[in-house]
C-alpha cells in the first residue's frame, strides 16, 4: 500500500515542472512564458491555472458558426476572435470563447491577450466542466471589467440557446436582455440576425 508520503511523491514526479506555479502565484503575463510542451488552452481565473478540457463537436461547431456570423455582420473596425485571452488584472486572464475586439481586421496578428477595454462582446460556451466559470464566475469579471456585452451559450436537447446580457451602468452587473431559442435578432453591440440552428449547420 502506498502511503501518502509516497503518494505526493509519485504525483511530483509525474507532474511537469511548469505545472507549479511561481512563489507569489500565477499572473497574466505567466501565460506568455509558458514552455511549448504546455496545453495550448489555458487561462487565469482568481489566480487558479486552468487547464480546458478537450471541445466537444457542439461546442466547436457553435463557435466556428458564430465567428462567420459575427465576422459577416461586425462593421468595419471590429475584429471577431476565437480561444483568445483577454487580460482584466494582475490575476485575471481568462478566455472567452468568442470576442468582438475593436481592432481592424488582420492587424495585430502577433498579440495574445486583449484588454478588456477593446472587448465589445464576449461569449462563453458552456461545457459540462466549465458550467460554474461559464454561469457565474467568469462573467461577473467580465461586468467589473466594463465588457458591455456578454453572451452564453447552452447546449438544450442538443440545441444552442443564446443567453444575452447587457452590462447595467447603474449596478456594474449584467442584465438579461432575452433568451434566444429560434432566432437571435439583434441591434446591440451591431445589427445581427441568425436562425438559432444555423449555429450548428
Amino acid at each position: 500500500m502506498t502511503t501518502d508520503s509516497e503518494g505526493d511523491e509519485m504525483t511530483a514526479e509525474v507532474l511537469p515542472s511548469w505545472f507549479y506555479p511561481p512563489a507569489d502565484g500565477w499572473v497574466a503575463e505567466d501565460l506568455d512564458r509558458l514552455p511549448p510542451e504546455a496545453p495550448r488552452r489555458l487561462e487565469l481565473v482568481d489566480g487558479a491555472l486552468i487547464v480546458m478540457s478537450p471541445q466537444t463537436k457542439f461546442h466547436m461547431r457553435v463557435i466556428d458558426n458564430l465567428t462567420r456570423v459575427l465576422r459577416s455582420a461586425a462593421p468595419e473596425g471590429l475584429d471577431v476572435v476565437r480561444e483568445m485571452t483577454v487580460t482584466l488584472g494582475r490575476r485575471q486572464r481568462p478566455e472567452p470563447d468568442v470576442m468582438v475586439v475593436r481592432e481592424p481586421p488582420g492587424t495585430g496578428l502577433e498579440r495574445t491577450t486583449y484588454r478588456p477595454e477593446e472587448v465589445v462582446l464576449a461569449v462563453e460556451v458552456v461545457s459540462p466542466d466549465s458550467e460554474e466559470r461559464d454561469r457565474k464566475v467568469k462573467p461577473e469579471r467580465y461586468a467589473q471589467a466594463g465588457i458591455r456585452h456578454f453572451w452564453r451559450i447552452e447546449n438544450e436537447n442538443s440545441l444552442p440557446v443564446v443567453h444575452v446580457y447587457e452590462l447595467d451602468d447603474t449596478t456594474g452587473a449584467y442584465v438579461p436582455i432575452g433568451i434566444e431559442r429560434e432566432k437571435l435578432r439583434l441591434m446591440a453591440p451591431f445589427p445581427v440576425t441568425v436562425t438559432i440552428r444555423e449555429l450548428l449547420s
